[in-house]
């Protein structure tokens, strides 16, 4: 077993604090504003919504918010979300998608594109990166005590329906076909695993390399202006880091 978790999605190392899982749901929050304005309240019918709540309490968001939530979104139809993705590169040509959700599209294209050209990078043409990353349903799982017997672990998630696990420093990456993450996500759980985060992320099928220290600061400070952003969801990139 080998390779890195090379996706970014709002990464985990900043999300220890009580104030950063707050921002997490916040992003979730407007993902479910979104979801319920489509589909209805109703996650046994609703299959998006259904996912954003496995998605929250994989995030370690207590059920009581959730149904507030929920219930604030379905009860106030003033309270309107568009999805938009931006695509471009960062330094040395590394590709980034960043995925939002927002109540004013001209806010938010404006703060892409200025994080974009302040750290080197420059807001790209729908597509013109998109190709280069593949969907999947990705299942992390920090092993702080490195008490995990990491074949152990490759075979149960293998077992469980896994397509493939990757390590990196006490990090496992569980691979899945984005339909059947739910199903592999409970079942891991049912295994006794601790999971971290659970959701589809775009996965790069290729890795670019930064050996400047001034492209490797610019591509961490670009990164940490949209993971601040509210308006955005997930930030992915093929930045070998």
């Amino acid at each position: 077993m080998s390779g890195h978790s090379k996706w970014n999605n709002i990464k985990h190392k900043k999300e220890k604090s009580d104030a950063a899982k707050a921002k997490i749901f916040t992003k979730i929050g407007k993902e479910m504003a979104v979801a319920i304005k489509s589909g209805g309240a109703d996650p046994t019918v609703n299959g998006k919504l259904r996912d954003l709540i496995a998605k929250a309490k994989a995030n370690n968001v207590p059920n009581d918010n959730i149904q507030r939530c929920i219930k604030k979104f379905s009860e106030n139809s003033d309270v309107t979300y568009e999805e938009i993705t931006y695509e471009g590169y960062g330094p040395s040509g590394v590709a980034i998608i960043v995925e939002t959700s927002t109540d004013n599209r001209n806010r938010t294209a404006g703060n892409v594109r200025a994080w974009f050209s302040k750290y080197g990078g420059n807001l790209g043409q729908n597509g013109c990166v998109g190709f280069m990353f593949e969907e999947k349903g990705v299942i992390t799982i920090i092993d702080e005590d490195d008490d995990i017997d990491e074949d152990k672990l490759m075979e149960d998630a293998l077992e469980c329906g896994a397509e493939d696990i990757r390590s990196d420093e006490g990090e496992y990456s569980i691979y899945t076909s984005p339909e059947s993450l739910p199903e592999v996500r409970d079942a891991i759980i049912a295994k006794g695993y601790s999971i971290e985060t659970a959701d589809v992320a775009k996965v790069p099928n290729t890795y670019v390399e930064l050996t400047s220290p001034e492209d490797i600061e610019n591509m961490e400070k670009m990164l940490d202006r949209f993971n601040e952003d509210d308006d955005v969801n997930a930030v992915y990139t093929n930045w070998d880091n």
